[in-house]
């Protein structure tokens, strides 16, 4: 069987990336933009860095700002029909994953208005045109959802969120600047940076692995492991080595897929809300044990591209038992919780497994799992 990659058609890194988006946007001959972007980022002034370049340059544009954390099916229905109602030709989306996410929707159901029905696009959608031209613009260093095929909306009426899976929903030009990341504070730069390594983790065990994503995927962990702690700390360094890790790691996991961590996050954030990227941090290395048994040779890579020393020498079990460990220590130095306790309700148990042994991610884990095991997985974190 073939392997597939699908990328950006064009992506900017580094310092003053965001330079290029209006000449990106008038090259193609576009006219006006529907800027998606989440009211906090808009009331701290950090979607306004891309806005001055529009008002400097004089290009139109409309605001849209009903999103939230963990997007709706119902931010979605708004989203289409505000873009209907502002005679825009493109889409400028600036945020985490819940922006990108929203516009992604919108961008797929403008152009294929038979899939109006949000619930229509759960699972591998089939399309038929690609989502209307957009300009992904990261905020935080975790979901890479501007490289990604993906996108994840929470059901708000049966509590629980669908993956969505589609090779026409990828923005067409992803800008990833450190610049847009540095005023994001401690406890969101270390959950989201930790979503980046449950992607670089799980893209390099799952099952549809193979070389190209293999090498993404260790870069990123080498990336992640050298920089997330000073991105916490905010240091140029930390934030640049970031921008570029999570985007690295998204060009690997988009294209073969995740396992049971991002399940079992997938239903922590539909049932409580629980920011993506601290569900992930949390669960990460407890199925890190879990999922070792099958993994041959890459528990070793993984504790190597930590930093961890003296890998070789050590037996299968005791570089396994490495890798975990690193994990969990860099997770413990950015102040990640190290259990569920304070979100998790015990009554809760059988839904959230069954909802994560129905999400898209879970045959991608490299150990095939039941329900029994997965409750029995959360019940380890309370």
């Amino acid at each position: 069987m073939a392997n597939r990659i699908i990328l950006n058609t064009v992506s900017y890194h580094g310092k003053g990336a965001i330079e290029n988006i209006v000449p990106e946007l008038t090259a193609r001959g576009y006219k006006k933009a529907f800027v998606c972007s989440d009211p906090d980022l808009i009331k701290f002034g950090v979607s306004k860095k891309v806005t001055d370049l529009l008002d400097a340059a004089g290009f139109v544009y409309e605001m849209y700002s009903d999103i939230k954390p963990n997007p709706t099916i119902a931010n979605v229905q708004s989203g289409v029909a505000a873009f209907q109602a502002s005679g825009a030709d493109s889409i400028i989306t600036i945020g985490g994953g819940s922006s990108i996410d929203t516009a992604k929707a919108i961008g797929i159901i403008i152009n294929n208005p038979e899939f109006a029905d949000v619930r229509s696009l759960e699972g591998v959608a089939p399309t038929k045109k690609h989502a209307v031209f957009t300009i992904a613009v990261p905020t935080t260093a975790g979901t890479a959802a501007e490289v990604t095929i993906n996108y994840v909306i929470t059901d708000v009426e049966k509590k629980r969120k669908f993956v969505c899976v589609d090779a026409n929903d990828i923005p067409e030009v992803a800008v990833v600047d450190p610049d847009m990341m540095s005023s994001m504070p401690k406890g969101l730069t270390a959950a989201t940076g930790m979503d980046a390594l449950t992607h670089a983790i799980e893209g390099y065990i799952t099952k549809g692995a193979w070389e190209m994503t293999d090498m993404f995927h260790i870069k990123a962990i080498e990336l992640i492991a050298k920089h997330l702690r000073g991105a916490v700390e905010n240091t140029p360094e930390g934030r640049e080595g970031m921008a570029l890790a999570q985007y690295i790691a998204g060009q690997g996991f988009s294209n073969v897929g995740l396992g049971i961590v991002h399940s079992m996050a997938h239903s922590l954030g539909a049932v409580y809300d629980t920011p993506h990227g601290v569900a992930n941090a949390i669960l990460l290395p407890t199925i890190m044990e879990y999922n070792a048994p099958c993994t041959g040779e890459k528990y070793r890579d993984i504790a190597k591209a930590m930093g961890v020393e003296g890998v070789d020498a050590m037996s299968l079990e005791d570089a396994r038992a490495a890798a975990c460990a690193a994990v969990k220590q860099l997770s413990m130095d950015v102040g990640i919780p190290a259990d569920l306790k304070q979100i998790v309700k015990e009554e809760d148990l059988q839904f959230l497994a069954e909802s994560a042994f129905a999400d898209a991610c879970r045959p991608g884990n490299p150990r095939d799992t039941s329900v029994e095991e997965i409750i029995d997985l959360y019940k380890k974190l309370l």
